[in-house]
C-alpha cells in the first residue's frame, strides 16, 4: 500500500538566523502585509521561496533557491532521516499536542485507493503550485495526511524516538513547534515497514498533492529519469491522535436577489426543526449540544441579536436527494446544508458554489457575524466541525466533500524541512 521513505531534507544553516524568523504559515493564508513583515524580520524567510513575487515570480524563486544553496543559507542533510514534528497549542480552552513525522511518500493516483482525498480542489491554485515546482524542483511545505493505526504502533515508535531535546523548539505566539531528526536506519526501517498495508487520507494539501501528480507526469514526459519526482513530502499523523483538531468553516451568503429571511425559514421548516434564539453569544453552546447528540444542525444568522437553530428532522431525506452518494457523504452537515438549503431553497447550485458567486467562507465566528451586521453578507450559516471519522469514511468511499468542509488546526509551519529533488536528465 503506502510506500514511505526517509530523505535528506534541505534545511536552514545556523548562519541564516533564528529558525523562528525563517519559517512561516502556509502561503495561502498569508496577506501581502504579513509577507512583507516576515521578510522585514529576516530576508531569508522561506516565504520568498514559497510565495515569490516580481515580474517573473517562479523564476525568481528558482534563482533565490540556487543562491541560498550556493551561499550556504540552505544545506542538505548528509544522512537520510525522518523528521518528527510536534505542535503544542490551545483549542477549545484546552492545551493540546499533535505529533507526526515528515517523510517522502510515493505518489499514487487517487484511483489506486492508496492515497485518498476528501475535498474538491480549484484549478487556479494547482497551476500556481505547478509553476513553482517546475522552477524549483523542491517541496517547501508538506502535505498533511492521516493514517489508521488501531494499536498506535507507529505513534509509540515516534514517541520513543523523540524523548531527547528537539533540534528545533520555538513559539510563533500561538503554537509551539518542535522538530526531532531520526537518522537511525533500523528505527527508520521499522517505521516505514508499518505502512506496508496502510492507506493515507489527505487532511490538508489536496492542491499540492494533485500538483505533485501532475509534476511527476510532466517529468516523465520530459525524460527526467530520476525517481525523485515520484515522491512528495508529507507529514503523517495517527488518525486517532488526541491532539487532532478540526475547526468548522462557516458559510456566508451574498448577492442574492430578493433575499427574504422569513421565506427562507418557512421553506426550511419542511425538513428542519427551526428554533428562534436570542443572543448570538449562545450559538457555539447550542451547536455543541447538537454535535454531542449526533444531530445534523447549524445556525442561520440574518442580522440583529437573534438567530435560528436548524436541526434536521429525519436523515432519510438525504437518501432521496443524494441516492448516488454513500451514507458517509449524505450524513455530513455540509452535505445537508448545501443540498437541502443552499441548492433547494436558495437556488445556489454546485457551479455557483465552485465559483463563489453567492457563497464565501470564513473560519472566524465573529467575522461571520460582523459581515452580516455590516451588510456585506445577507446571511451566515454557522457550522459544527466535521468529525475526523467522517473525513475517513467519505474518503474510503471514494468520494469528496464540498470545498472548505474541514479546517485542521493548527496549520503546519513551512520551512523546517524541505524536499529537494536531485534531478538527473
Amino acid at each position: 500500500m503506502a510506500v514511505i521513505k526517509p530523505f535528506r531534507a534541505l534545511r536552514y544553516a545556523d548562519k541564516a538566523g533564528s529558525i523562528a524568523k525563517l519559517v512561516c504559515p502556509p502561503y495561502d493564508i498569508i496577506s501581502e502585509d504579513e509577507r512583507s513583515a516576515y521578510l522585514a524580520e529576516n530576508p531569508y524567510n522561506v516565504i520568498r521561496l514559497e510565495l515569490p513575487r516580481g515580474e517573473k515570480p517562479y523564476a525568481e524563486a528558482g534563482r533565490t533557491l540556487h543562491e541560498w544553496e550556493k551561499s550556504g543559507i540552505l544545506q542538505q542533510d548528509t544522512q537520510p532521516g525522518l523528521y518528527i514534528y510536534e505542535e503544542e497549542f490551545t483549542a477549545y480552552g484546552q492545551t493540546k499536542r499533535v505529533k507526526g513525522f515528515i517523510c517522502r511518500v510515493k505518489l499514487e493516483p487517487f484511483e489506486n485507493g492508496v492515497i485518498l482525498p476528501h475535498e474538491e480542489t480549484l484549478s487556479k491554485a494547482k497551476q500556481d503550485r505547478f509553476q513553482l515546482m517546475q522552477s524549483t524542483f523542491c517541496n517547501f511545505s508538506q502535505i498533511y495526511s492521516l493514517y489508521m493505526d488501531p494499536k498506535h504502533v507507529t505513534r509509540a515508535r515516534i514517541d520513543a524516538l523523540s524523548q531527547d531535546t528537539p533540534r528545533y523548539e520555538f513559539s510563533d505566539g500561538a503554537v509551539t513547534h518542535r522538530l526531532w531528526i531520526v537518522n537511525d536506519p533500523v528505527a527508520i526501517s521499522a517505521v516505514c515497514d508499518d505502512f506496508a498495508a496502510r492507506r493515507l487520507y489527505i487532511a490538508d494539501g489536496h492542491h499540492r498533492y494533485e500538483t505533485a501528480l501532475n509534476f511527476r507526469n510532466h517529468c516523465r514526459d520530459e525524460g527526467i529519469i530520476s525517481p525523485e519526482p515520484d515522491y512528495c513530502m508529507m507529514m503523517l499523523v495517527d488518525m486517532e491522535d488526541p491532539g487532532l483538531v478540526v475547526f468548522p468553516t462557516h458559510r456566508l451568503i451574498h448577492g442574492l436577489d430578493n433575499f427574504d429571511r422569513e421565506a427562507l425559514l418557512n421553506r426550511c421548516r419542511e425538513t428542519f426543526t427551526v428554533t428562534h434564539e436570542e443572543g448570538t453569544a449562545s450559538v457555539p453552546q447550542k451547536l455543541s449540544a447538537c454535535y454531542a447528540a449526533g444531530q445534523k444542525a447549524f445556525a442561520c444568522y440574518c442580522g440583529g441579536d437573534s438567530w435560528d437553530l436548524l436541526v434536521l428532522k429525519d436523515l432519510s431525506v438525504m437518501q432521496d436527494v443524494l441516492p448516488e452518494k454513500s451514507a458517509a457523504s449524505r450524513g455530513l452537515d455540509v452535505s445537508v446544508l448545501h443540498t437541502l438549503v443552499l441548492e433547494k431553497v436558495l437556488g445556489i447550485d454546485k457551479e455557483n458554489m465552485a465559483q463563489q458567486k453567492n457563497l464565501s467562507y470564513t473560519r472566524d465566528f465573529d467575522e461571520a457575524i460582523a459581515s452580516v451586521q455590516s451588510g456585506k453578507n445577507q446571511c451566515a450559516f454557522l457550522m459544527n466541525p466535521t468529525r475526523v471519522q467522517e473525513i475517513r469514511d467519505v474518503a474510503a468511499a471514494g468520494e469528496k466533500m464540498p470545498q472548505k468542509s474541514t479546517y485542521f488546526y493548527p496549520k503546519l509551519i513551512t520551512g523546517l524541512a524541505m524536499n529537494q529533488m536531485n534531478i538527473l536528465r
